[in-house]
């Protein structure tokens, strides 16, 4: 029997990035808040300190802030007509653990979709034809467009003091940023990362071949800044030691430096850490959760906290499972396409490109960011013609040096063995001297892929696990040869010593290698009931005081990252419920 607690104003299932905004909403517009968070307190001052952070092997190689699979998996299928099995170790993606979430080990690309990219069912109709889009495509619109969704882009940027240079202001093409960004009324709040050598030199080539390169928007900033909260913000120091672990500077932004410490001293939030949560509490008839279960992950013992407002701000998976189990909406069926829990389930394409060797040139790639890279944009979403290609959706595609760590970055050229002293010897006299040039492309929904309970394996609570099944498509295969064909011609103009081989991703998806921790979909937003999950204010169309956030509500996913897109959501959520809901609770869109 679950202990009852104290009703609360509202509770948050997860303190990543949206819990940690939403929060601070709700707190500052009265609301008493309680913060769920399934993993330990991460503080920055303790447990992102010199010299223990910069430990590649603690951090990049034995995962040491990821989700721990043996607590939680699922399992994983590429076809509808197969057994799944659970995976037993992170690998193609790397959900996060602990106050923070994914945040404390991103890399930092910070983006705003593209207007087309909010309105991709649309779009391609209207360009390309009522009949061109693939039966089994089940793409569709954002339930907003990107202009009113601009402002809360820009406050987003303005917390974390995004670095970047702006392309498109209030409608004027600005010389030096992506020209097919949508208009923004503000420039980034600090100026771009410093470029490596490898970035200026693609960046020559590409504008010799008449693209647009532009600098990679990054939250891992480029000088000190205090943000919209008054927090203050370190300048990067370009170690390479961004992705998978903290920042010993606070130049990577972060949850736990752009918002918990305003929200912790706040005596309207109480943040409890180690609390799964299980279930929410559902009353059907009146289309309305009462609150959540959750168990103390060191006693054992469960809780129910009842709650007048439930917030999941869990990663994609846990906020498809908490709805599939708490019985909250309709499974999606891929055979009859009725039911939206679960659909449109996309990754991304990435960890594909081109490696070059240039034998006069040092690149010293120990040092960087992510941020420090050029890229363009002309191959990305609709920014080109599709007209007889064969697939929509596009790659950004960039080059610069921001991870090369000592333990995993061992660029050979092609030939080299793959053990033994002719390997070592090629990783040592190689090391300096490589380049890469990387594609991030679209994935947009299929009707197979989706995300649904396992009826064989469950967790250490005794739910059954969720069931991933999703394979790359015909579109995705298109997509990346003719980006592919787009790097070589960019490659070649740069001239290297030694031209690698293309990597590109071939036959089934392989959930083995890391590519991407961009997951997205499964309780996705739209305009209709029947295919979406919540509407545009990412409000449950079965429950109206629950809200969903994060890029479970991204109908498809474009080439981008998606924590800019994410956190803007964020403040669009917590606005409505601020200036809407709060006022007359109930449904804010009637379907």
């Amino acid at each position: 029997m679950a202990t009852r607690l104290k009703e609360v104003d509202a509770v948050m299932v997860g303190m990543g990035w949206t819990g940690s905004i939403m929060a601070r909403e709700l707190t500052k517009a009265g609301l008493n808040v309680v913060g769920l968070e399934r993993g330990p307190d991460i503080k920055p001052a303790e447990d992102f300190a010199m010299p223990h952070i910069r430990d590649e092997l603690r951090y990049v190689q034995r995962l040491e802030i990821i989700q721990d699979p043996a607590m939680e998996t699922l399992s994983f299928r590429h076809r509808p007509s197969e057994q799944a099995l659970p995976m037993r170790r992170m690998g193609s993606f790397l959900p996060g653990n602990g106050v923070g979430g994914a945040a404390n080990h991103w890399g930092g690309q910070h983006w705003r979709y593209l207007p087309s990219d909010h309105q991709t069912r649309s779009n391609i109709l209207n360009r390309y034809g009522a009949k061109a889009l693939p039966e089994d495509m089940t793409v569709q619109d954002w339930a907003m467009t990107y202009d009113e969704l601009e402002p809360y882009y820009d406050r987003f940027e303005k917390l974390c003091g995004v670095s970047g240079k702006a392309g498109n202001l209030r409608g004027q093409k600005v010389d030096g940023g992506n020209p097919f960004e949508g208009a923004r009324q503000n420039d980034y709040p600090t100026p771009p990362v410093k470029m490596t050598e490898s970035a200026l030199m693609y960046a020559k080539a590409c504008k010799e071949l008449g693209y647009h390169p532009f600098p990679q928007p990054a939250s891992t900033i480029s000088q000190p800044y205090t943000n919209t909260e008054g927090l203050a913000l370190g300048g990067c120091q370009y170690c390479g030691h961004c992705e998978r672990a903290g920042c010993e500077a606070n130049a990577k932004a972060g949850p736990h430096i752009c918002v918990l410490p305003v929200l912790r001293a706040d005596p309207k939030f109480e943040l409890r850490v180690h609390s799964w949560v299980s279930r929410l509490t559902y009353d059907k008839a009146a289309k309305k959760v009462t609150g959540v279960v959750y168990t103390d992950t060191r006693t054992g013992e469960e809780y129910e906290q009842p709650a007048g407002m439930v917030v999941l701000s869990a990663y994609v998976f846990g906020n498809i499972g908490l709805l599939l189990h708490s019985g909250i909406g309709e499974p999606y069926d891929p055979a009859t396409q009725k039911g939206a829990v679960g659909r449109n389930y996309c990754y991304q394409l990435s960890r594909i490109g081109l490696t070059m060797f240039f034998k006069d040139k040092n690149f010293n790639p120990f040092m960087g960011s992510p941020g420090s890279m050029m890229v363009i944009d002309d191959f990305d979403g609709d920014n080109f013609d599709h007209t007889g290609l064969g697939f929509f959706g596009g790659c950004r595609i960039q080059t610069g040096h921001g991870e090369g760590r000592p333990i995993a970055y061992r660029p050979t050229p092609p030939g080299t063995p793959r053990w033994g002293s002719a390997w070592k010897k090629a990783a040592v006299d190689n090391y300096q001297h490589a380049l890469s040039i990387g594609m991030s492309g679209s994935n947009y929904a299929n009707r197979n892929n989706y995300v649904d309970l396992d009826p064989t394996y469950k967790d250490q609570l005794g739910r059954p696990l969720l069931r991933l099944t999703y394979n790359f498509v015909e579109n995705d295969y298109k997509l990346a040869e003719y980006c592919m064909s787009k790097v070589v011609e960019i490659a070649k103009v740069m001239n290297p010593t030694v031209m690698g081989s293309p990597r590109l991703r071939k036959g089934d998806y392989d959930i083995v290698p890391y590519q991407s921790t961009h997951n997205t979909g499964g309780t996705i937003m739209g305009t209709d009931p029947k295919t979406s999950v919540v509407n545009r204010y990412l409000q449950s169309w079965d429950a109206s005081n629950l809200f969903i956030m994060g890029a479970s509500t991204f109908p498809q996913q474009p080439a981008y990252n998606p924590t800019g897109p994410v956190g803007a959501l964020a403040y669009w959520a917590a606005d409505a419920i601020v200036s809407k809901y709060l006022k007359n609770p109930g449904p804010l869109v009637h379907a």
